[in-house]
C-alpha cells in the first residue's frame, strides 16, 4: 500500500515583464541642430537631469516627437514609448492579470510514499509604464492627451513621490506599489486642446510637468529641414520654405501646412529630379497636391479657394527669387565698350 501526501500551495503573483519592447535612440544625420533647436534641447536636458518631467507642447508639424526622441538620446538611456489613445485604462500603462498558472510536482522517490505538491500562481504581466520605472528608462508618451485623464492618474505619484501604485497587484497577493528607479525619466508631447480627439489634461498633471510651448520653426531652420530630409539644394528648398510660410497664413486658425509638407515636396522633386521653379510641372502638380487643405477654412459659393490661393503664392515666391536673377543677368550700361 502505498501512503499518499499532497499539498496545494497559492496565493503567489508571478510578475512577468514583457521583452523587446525598449529602444536606444541614436542621433540622426538628418537631425538639423540649428539654433532654435538646440537652444530648446538644453533647456530640456536641464529639467531631465535634475528629475523634472518635461512636456513639449505645439501643433501638428513642428517636430515635437522628433525633438522628444533627440532629447532622450542625449540622456543616453533605453527608451519606451507610448502612444496615448482613447481607449486606454490604466492598466494599459502599468499592467494587468493575465490569468494564472498551474504547476504539479510528483514525488515518487520512496515506493511506497507518493507526494504531490500542486502551486496555483497569479500572473502579472507588466505594461510599459511599470517596466519604464523598474528599470530606469527614459519614457516617451507622445501625445499623452488623446488618452482619459483618469488612464493617466498613475503617472501623479511617479512624477511627485517617485512611487508607483499597483492596487490591482495587491488585490493578487503582490507588492502594491514599486519604488521608481533613480535613472527613470519622463518626457510627454500633447497637441492643442481643440484638435480632434484631444482631452483635456487634469490639472494635478500638468502641474509636475514642466511645458515647453513649440511653435513653427524659425525660416533658416526650416530651410535647413527640408535639404537634410531630401537632398534638395539649397535654393529650392528656399522657395518651398516660403511657399509654405506664405499659406500659413491663409484661413480661420490655420496651422497648416507644417514641415510636413515642406519635406514631403522636397522629397518629390529630389524623387522625380525636378526643380522648385513655376514653369516645372512636377512642382506644379506636387505643391497643388500637398498643399490643398480643407482645414483652412477658405471657401467662395461653397467652392474652396486653396487651389487659387497655392497658386498665388507659388507666383509671388517664385516671382520674387527670379527678379534677383534677372538683375544680376542684366548688361551693366555701357557694356558695349562705349561711355
Amino acid at each position: 500500500m502505498v501512503n499518499t501526501e499532497s499539498k496545494d500551495r497559492g496565493g503567489v503573483v508571478v510578475r512577468v515583464q514583457p521583452q523587446g519592447d525598449d529602444v536606444l535612440p541614436e542621433a540622426s544625420d538628418e537631425f538639423v541642430a540649428s539654433p532654435h533647436i538646440q537652444a530648446l534641447a538644453e533647456r530640456a536636458l536641464a529639467y531631465l537631469e535634475v528629475g523634472y518631467a518635461v512636456h513639449f507642447a505645439g501643433a501638428a508639424g513642428t517636430g515635437k516627437t522628433t525633438l522628444a526622441f533627440h532629447v532622450a538620446a542625449k540622456l543616453g538611456h533605453p527608451v519606451t514609448l507610448i502612444h496615448g489613445d482613447d481607449e486606454f485604462g490604466s492598466s494599459d500603462l502599468i499592467g494587468k492579470d493575465a490569468g494564472y498558472r498551474k504547476s504539479k510536482l510528483i514525488d515518487n522517490y520512496i515506493h511506497s510514499v507518493l507526494k504531490t505538491e500542486e502551486d496555483m500562481n497569479t500572473l502579472w504581466v507588466d505594461n510599459r509604464l511599470t517596466t519604464a520605472c523598474a528599470n530606469g528608462n527614459t519614457l516617451i508618451y507622445d501625445e499623452f492627451n488623446r488618452s482619459r485623464p483618469e488612464a493617466n492618474n498613475a503617472l501623479l505619484s511617479v512624477l511627485e513621490e517617485r512611487i508607483l501604485n499597483l492596487p490591482s497587484l495587491r488585490r493578487s497577493g503582490g507588492e502594491g506599489y514599486l519604488e521608481v528607479h533613480p535613472n527613470f525619466r519622463a518626457i510627454f508631447t500633447s497637441n492643442p486642446e481643440e484638435y480632434a480627439g484631444v482631452h483635456k489634461t487634469q490639472d494635478a498633471l500638468m502641474d509636475r510637468l514642466i511645458t515647453l510651448n513649440l511653435g513653427n520653426f524659425d525660416r533658416e531652420t526650416e530651410v535647413q529641414i527640408g535639404m537634410a530630409k531630401s537632398g534638395l539644394p539649397r535654393g529650392d528648398a528656399e522657395v518651398i520654405v516660403d511657399i509654405v510660410r506664405e499659406l500659413r497664413g491663409t484661413g480661420v486658425n490655420n496651422h497648416r501646412p507644417t514641415i510636413r509638407a515642406t519635406i514631403a515636396i522636397a522629397r518629390i522633386l529630389t524623387h522625380r529630379q525636378a526643380r522648385a521653379r513655376l514653369d516645372d510641372p512636377v512642382f506644379q502638380w506636387v505643391c497643388r497636391d500637398v498643399l490643398t487643405t480643407d482645414t483652412a477654412k477658405v471657401t467662395r459659393d461653397g467652392q474652396s479657394l486653396m487651389p487659387q490661393k497655392i497658386d498665388e503664392a507659388m507666383a509671388k515666391i517664385c516671382g520674387a527669387f527670379l527678379k534677383p536673377r534677372r538683375n544680376n543677368s542684366r548688361p551693366a550700361s555701357g557694356g558695349n565698350g562705349k561711355d
